[in-house]
Order: structure tokens, then C-alpha cells, then sequence
């Protein structure tokens, strides 16, 4: 079988056989690169007024389901999120389990970056 281990923000992939362990790779892990701006909408809409911006930290915590790996982050902080939308993407036992969001807000902060290992239970998103 073959597990990748974090430490100290290093990949190992290691390859486990009849009780032997075997280096395969190791890697040095790096924060994600900040996405571009998304392009404004063609059609102009009426101004909204304009809402007051959520303190970071403030917000109910969305928590991971299950241990795993953070394979995408879908949202930014200061976005409008519905209940029901995919925050993230997390990967638990070769499979690709979708994070929603348990109430409609603002995402108030991301707690965890895209590679990070997590535990049932650890706040990954806060929603204002």
C-alpha cells in the first residue's frame, strides 16, 4: 500500500509491503498560488448597498466530515455562500468527498489550505 505523510510541511510517499517501508518520494509542500480576479460580469446590475464587511473569525465553523486530504478550496473569504454550496473538496480513502455549507452567509475566513491533512472535526471554514 502507499500513504503519503505530512511533517513539518514535507510530503513522504511511502510504500508499505509484507511489514517493509520504502521511501518513494518526498516532497516539500507549498501554500497555494492566489487565484486571479474574476472578470466582471458583462451585463451591469443596479448597485447594491453596500454591506458592511464580516470581521475575521467571526462566523459558525464548518467542520471536516471525516479525516483527509484538502484537494480543492472553492470559496474565498468575503464571498456569499447558500446552504448547500461546496466550500471545498476533501479527499478521504481515495475518494472525493464535497464540503457544503451548513448555513447561507459570508465566508468569514478559510482555516485550512488546499494539501492540508485534516481530522473529523476540524473547522475548516467559518460562515458569518
Amino acid at each position: 500500500m502507499k500513504y503519503k505523510v505530512t511533517l513539518n510541511n514535507r510530503v513522504y510517499e511511502v510504500e508499505v509491503e509484507q511489514g517493509e517501508a520504502m521511501l518513494i518520494d518526498e516532497y516539500e509542500v507549498k501554500a497555494p498560488a492566489t487565484p486571479a480576479p474574476a472578470a466582471a460580469p458583462a451585463v451591469a446590475a443596479a448597485p447594491a448597498a453596500a454591506a458592511a464587511p464580516v470581521p475575521a473569525g467571526a462566523g459558525e465553523a464548518v467542520t471536516s466530515p471525516m479525516p483527509g486530504n484538502i484537494l480543492k478550496i472553492n470559496v474565498t473569504v468575503g464571498q456569499k455562500v447558500n446552504e448547500g454550496d461546496v466550500l471545498l473538496i476533501l479527499e478521504a480513502m481515495k475518494m472525493e468527498n464535497e464540503v457544503v455549507s451548513t448555513k447561507a452567509g459570508t465566508v468569514s475566513q478559510i482555516l485550512v489550505n488546499q494539501g492540508a491533512v485534516v481530522e473529523t472535526g476540524t473547522a475548516l471554514v467559518l460562515i458569518a
